[in-house]
């Protein structure tokens, strides 16, 4: 196989279910990340499905099963991702690990595991779907999850100093509400009105085309006014 090969966490719903589809459709290989291997239904069968869980640590193991597979990985996108509401003094220690491990340390582990095939790629590709809560403290409410995306954003950034050199670009994705199951669980804005995931995959497809002359390190997008977003 000559196509080129994504790494997609969080595949079953929401964004990275969205992205999914959209290389999928465009001829990507692709290999997802799904805590229920079982949710990808007939529409994923010619893809490669490997059992998820941020908090267990498999991420090199699920690299390992892709290049077995494919034998290339061309990008990395991690959309897995939780949000407990709290505030940065009322949270518990265990929901900011949780957090943590699932926003930030395991999208940091897989990228690491895949570093060496993005490397020999010569114009690897790491998008991190990571939230305009990674660009400002909006409320009390979302302020523990703030500092789990901007870290996430550091982490592209990082990235992206990092792999420059070797033609690996970094992009921090930045959505504000889109219309997924946790953007509905915490708040009442009708879904509507939300941006949509099929959205969000389609700047995430252009990031992915862009040359290595073209690199994008932070991508805003929302669908309410904001001062700057």
């Amino acid at each position: 196989m000559t196509g080129r090969t994504a790494i997609i966490s969080g595949a079953s719903r929401g964004i990275g279910n969205a992205v999914a589809r959209r290389l999928l459709d465009n001829g990507w290989q692709l290999s997802l990340g799904m805590r229920r291997p079982d949710d990808a239904g007939a529409r994923f069968s010619q893809c490669h499905v490997a059992r998820h869980d941020a908090l267990e640590r498999d991420e090199r193991v699920w690299v390992s099963d892709t290049l077995g597979r494919f034998g290339r990985i061309d990008a990395v996108i991690c959309c897995a991702g939780i949000m407990e509401p709290g505030d940065v003094i009322d949270v518990d220690e265990d929901t900011v690990d949780r957090m943590l491990e699932v926003n930030l340390r395991s999208p940091r582990r897989l990228v690491k595991a895949a570093w060496p095939a993005l490397r020999e790629a010569g114009n690897g590709r790491i998008i991190l779907l990571a939230s305009l809560s990674g660009k400002r403290v909006k409320t009390a409410g979302s302020g523990t999850y703030s500092i789990t995306k901007h870290a996430a954003v550091a982490l592209a950034h990082g990235i992206r100093q990092k792999g420059w050199r070797d033609g690996i670009r970094a992009t921090a994705v930045c959505p504000g509400f889109v219309d997924t199951d946790m953007a509905r669980a915490i708040t009442d804005m009708p879904p509507e009105t939300m941006t949509r995931p099929g959205d969000v995959a389609r700047l995430v497809d252009l990031v992915l085309d862009l040359p290595n002359s073209a690199s994008v390190a932070e991508l805003c997008v929302n669908c309410q006014l904001e001062e700057f977003y």
